[in-house]
């Protein structure tokens, strides 16, 4: 059985919650004959009609229904990391991982279908010891956060780990990789290094170093779903350092840095592009950590003993209350704290020189029309391969005015386009890795930006395909303002899938519409329920006729125009 398969069947079956709702059974009754209780048990699922129909709260007697959930509410990846058994040859490990799915082709708009490698599940610190004091430093490429990292990790006598220098080791020590050569040149032009990779490179240099009081994390995370991830997959930081730094400043830093260290990915295209992941990724990732109370601010600006000395202050103060401070006054300088969230964002310039937007493919530059892009009517179409999200979306371009935008196209188009980023998209699929969320993003946003003034909005196929993209999306340039979830079922998109085989040029199997399918439905899930939670999302159902489909989506849309324009008129009449 394939990882697809095997992850399909659990969720399609709900085994998670019917095991958890036997667990707490036994926990709450803890019956002499546990093999006796849980036949009991299952003999009540057939009852009630399949575990499908099964609560966390089903074995367990209405006087003690009061209690919470066995997993307190935790995700039910974590519910299983707690209680399996430990695997003897891996003294924290909870279980194995399936191995990652493999990469398939089907159609224009899922060809870029991700496949992301699954991380290791496994707890990183030993829990019968006290957690190390984990420091995470963070700012911008040049803003100092090496320099000041060894000096926290020198005066508290924590260990010290450059994110950076792990990946670059390991690309050095593995440079006949694939892998690893694509990664390389991922850096190289200064995207950020796959998440997955990150984080388990990570995890893994942090089972090394199980006996440190602290340790000084240098340049992670880089954006809020990397802050989640190291929060889900290792533990919440102790403390935030965030080095707040001028454009300019920055700059001149890393010129002065390239000349003395040569570091590849120091080249002037690289720089740029870093300085602008930076930009975007800076401000939502300071207010996620900011809402949790975790980080504090610092102007990089000054000189890096005066820096330090404000930075040991505080970590004195946050993470030694208790203890006296080693050097200068034992009183915080609280004006340093971000209380507002908009002390930091004036450090550097958001709205930098045209020069700065230059990309490291050497495509024009958009400019800024993040606000412009947030104006605009914006409307998802998600789906299966098969459902009709390309049909639909065509007619609805035509009867509405809207531009239709497919993801997998603007890939398609970029690779026949021989630019850099063609060269490096192509590098990457060869190797049946994600094509980088940034990437997709970069296509989309020109594409909109091409069209801004000459359309009514915009409709987009294939996107997001995870709900990083959706979050990232978000981030940058609004909500949509409609989702639309073409609902269809896997044998209807399956047989669709082979008919069109008989009939076109595409050569995909069985098996490979088999997996792409299992995949879809993996990936969508989240994204599912997070437009669903934000009452955008409109499920439509595509087993009907190409007719129906369209009719019932045209109706939303006729309802949603008929909401804004009532809305503008209101506006105008109020004035």
């Amino acid at each position: 059985m394939s990882a697809g398969e095997a992850k399909e069947y659990l969720a399609r079956r709900e085994i998670p919650q019917l095991f958890e709702s036997l667990l707490n059974g036994l926990m709450c009754y803890k019956p002499d004959d546990p093999v006796e209780y849980l036949e009991s048990c299952l003999q009540k699922v057939k009852e009630l009609g399949g575990s499908e129909k099964v609560k966390w709260d089903t074995f367990v007697s209405p006087e003690k229904k009061t209690l919470p959930p066995l997993n307190g509410g935790q995700s039910r990846r974590s519910f299983f990391r707690n209680v399996m058994p430990d695997n003897s040859n891996f003294p924290y490990r909870r279980y194995d991982r399936l191995p990652p799915i493999q990469q398939f082709s089907i159609e224009s708009d899922t060809d870029l279908s991700e496949t992301a490698e699954l991380i290791e599940e496994y707890d990183v610190f030993d829990p019968a010891r006290p957690r190390p004091k984990i420091i995470l430093v963070i700012g911008g490429p040049g803003s100092g956060k090496g320099t000041q990292s060894l000096k926290i990790a020198e005066r508290y006598g924590f260990n010290y780990i450059s994110v950076g220098e792990l990946l670059r080791k390991k690309i050095h020590s593995t440079s006949s990789n694939r892998k690893w050569s694509l990664i390389a040149k991922i850096i190289t032009t200064g995207e950020l290094a796959p998440q997955e990779t990150t984080i388990t490179e990570i995890k893994q240099r942090l089972m090394q170093i199980p006996d440190e009081e602290g340790i000084v994390i240098d340049g992670f995370p880089r954006d809020v779903a990397q802050a989640i991830s190291f929060e889900d997959q290792i533990c919440t930081p102790d403390l935030v350092v965030f080095l707040a730094c001028s454009s300019q400043r920055l700059k001149e830093r890393l010129l002065k840095r390239a000349e003395q260290q040569g570091r590849p990915d120091d080249n002037l295209k690289a720089t740029q592009r870093r300085l602008m992941n930076f930009k975007q990724n800076a401000i939502p990732l300071v207010k996620y950590f900011q809402e949790k109370g975790l980080i504090i601010t610092f102007d990089a600006d000054r000189d890096e003993e005066e820096v330090f000395f404000d930075i040991s202050l505080a970590v004195d103060n946050k993470l030694f209350a208790n203890k006296e401070a080693a050097a200068g006054p034992n009183e915080l300088d609280c004006s340093l704290i971000m209380d507002s969230g908009d002390t930091v964002y004036t450090e550097f310039d958001l709205e930098d020189q045209e020069e700065d937007q230059s990309s490291f493919s050497g495509y024009e530059t958009t400019g800024d029309f993040s606000e412009d892009l947030r104006k605009s009517d914006i409307i998802f179409v998600v789906g299966g391969p098969g459902s009709g999200k390309g049909s639909q979306c065509k007619q609805l371009a035509k009867k509405y005015g809207f531009t239709y935008l497919s993801a997998g196209d603007l890939l398609q188009n970029e690779l026949s386009s021989l630019s850099e980023r063609s060269k490096l998209i192509k590098d990457i699929m060869e190797c049946g890795e994600p094509v980088p969320g940034g990437i997709v993003l970069e296509l989309l946003k020109e594409a909109m930006v091409s069209k801004l003034g000459d359309t009514k909005g915009f409709l987009i196929n294939g996107y997001p395909r995870e709900l990083k993209e959706a979050e990232e999306f978000e981030s940058k340039f609004g909500e949509p303002k409609l989702v639309f979830c073409l609902d269809c079922s896997a044998e209807t998109m399956n047989s669709r899938l082979l008919m069109r085989n008989q009939s076109s040029q595409h050569s995909d199997n069985a098996e490979t519409i088999k997996e792409a399918i299992e995949s879809y439905f993996q990936a969508s899930k989240p994204v599912i329920a997070y437009y669903e939670r934000k009452t955008q999302l409109c499920k439509v159902d595509a087993e009907g006729t190409q007719e129906d489909v369209f009719l019932e989506v045209c109706k939303t849309i006729d309802s949603f125009l008929q909401k804004e324009e009532a809305a503008f008129s209101f506006s105008t009449e109020t004035q």
